[in-house]
């Protein structure tokens, strides 16, 4: 395969990252969190991830209590779904233009006063629902601008030998938020009261402002200050989708890969209570028990793949295609148990498999994406994922209730032995590939 832009800058100096000799002589990825620049974005984000998981928890109970219409709080679901599927292009090219630092600070602070006028305003009985709707969906826009950026900004903090084990403590922070958050938010609403959480939640996002801030990152081809032409957004939105279908083939199949991962292992995530409830015919003490094995199963293969040493693209693919079939079967077995006591250790199993999946997709375009379109590829691939998750919940809740939740966890079982299947298939391409190459004569 030839050299990429990623592979170029591999070796330049990266502010606040180990030297890459050190990085070759020991296991660094726990050692990231000592590093100045890498650690203060750790932190800020398990704080950020924690709100997060504090909004979803207090918004919905807090829409519920002040209309009383479980439709009219299914609505805030929906207003933080449109923007990705809808802005997500567009906004990777003005991110493209912009450094990535700032694009994330300001983005934390917007969100800091969006979510802080919800309670302000309801203190000062000027809150009327479309004013929430209207906040609601202008905090889900700016949010679809922080997780490109955060992608984006890791090539610029850490080395590349180190890009898998960041982005494996970067996803980590998303199950810390899940199992901390509602757990806090769940007293909070019980204590102070769901509108007083949000005030909690919108200082953690300030939080995590203030945590970016003294960071370093070397942003690379951005264009700041360039005036916005319709004509040359037209064209830096072509050259991106070109990147992704077109001219990158190793990225369009890491795009069929991921889109093909997001239809299944989302729409089990999604529909485990249904399946819980029908199939294994549990109460909510053991489907909160379901949820919390899912998360410990993410977090420990997050630890584990921290460790990790990164490998070729050969490795990682042979990687994702391991996790993705042990995954595959557990959840075909999923769908024939009674017991949730097994069905428990099952979820720790579907969930360590699907932990390892983002971390190592996220690492490989980091590297072989020019930093120039590095905003573009990846709003790509999250608008892609989202609109395949979508589709998968969509399709397998059919399935539940028309055929019965046995053969829907079943299909979304050979989902993901499908995906094992490309990325296995590809992986051995590439090793067919390498020893071609390394046969032919040199010019």
């Amino acid at each position: 395969m030839t050299p990429t832009h990623a592979q170029e800058i591999d070796h330049q100096a990266v502010p606040g990252a180990p030297p890459a000799d050190l990085a070759g002589r020991r296991c660094v990825g726990w050692r990231l969190l000592n590093t100045r620049d890498f650690g203060l974005l750790f932190c800020g984000q398990v704080v950020s991830q924690i709100g997060d998981s504090l909004n979803k928890v207090a918004l919905l109970w807090f829409v519920y209590e002040l209309t009383g219409s479980a439709l009219k709080m299914t609505v805030i679901g929906l207003l933080q779904t449109i923007p990705p599927l809808v802005f997500g292009p567009a906004i990777g090219v003005y991110l493209d233009r912009l450094p990535k630092k700032a694009v994330m600070i300001w983005v934390d602070l917007v969100r800091t006063l969006m979510i802080l006028l919800i309670p302000a305003l309801y203190a000062m009985n000027a809150l009327t629902l479309e004013r929430l709707y209207l906040l609601v969906f202008l905090t889900a826009i700016v949010s679809t601008i922080f997780g490109p950026a955060l992608a984006s900004a890791v090539p610029h903090i850490v080395n590349r030998s180190q890009l898998t084990s960041a982005n494996a403590l970067i996803q980590s922070t998303g199950h810390i938020g899940i199992l901390v958050g509602p757990v806090v938010s769940g007293f909070g609403i019980a204590i102070i009261g769901a509108q007083n959480v949000l005030y909690v939640d919108s200082a953690t996002f300030l939080i995590s402002a203030l945590c970016l801030m003294p960071i370093r990152v070397r942003d690379s081809g951005a264009m700041t200050g360039q005036p916005v032409v319709s004509e040359t957004f037209v064209h830096e939105l072509l050259a991106g989708l070109r990147f992704v279908f077109l001219q990158h083939r190793t990225i369009f199949i890491l795009m069929m890969i991921t889109t093909l991962y997001s239809l299944g292992a989302s729409a089990f995530v999604f529909l485990l209570p249904l399946y819980a409830k029908q199939s294994l015919r549990v109460g909510p003490v053991e489907l909160g028990w379901l949820w919390s094995a899912l998360g410990i199963g993410m977090l420990v293969t997050s630890a584990w793949l921290v460790r990790m040493k990164q490998g070729d693209l050969h490795n990682r693919l042979r990687i994702i295609s391991g996790s993705t079939a042990v995954g595959g079967l557990a959840v075909c077995w999923f769908s024939q148990l009674d017991t949730a006591l097994l069905a428990c250790v099952l979820v720790v199993v579907i969930g360590g498999s699907t932990a390892l999946f983002t971390p190592i997709v996220w690492a490989l375009l980091q590297e072989m994406t020019p930093a120039h379109l590095l905003g573009r590829v990846f709003t790509t691939f999250s608008t892609g994922s989202m609109s395949s998750a979508m589709a998968g919940m969509a399709g397998f809740g059919w399935a539940a209730d028309t055929i019965g939740p046995a053969a829907s966890l079943i299909g979304i079982g050979m989902i993901l032995l499908g995906t094992a299947t490309v990325a296995a298939l590809f992986s051995r391409r590439c090793v067919v590939l390498h020893v071609a190459q390394a046969a032919s004569p040199a010019p």
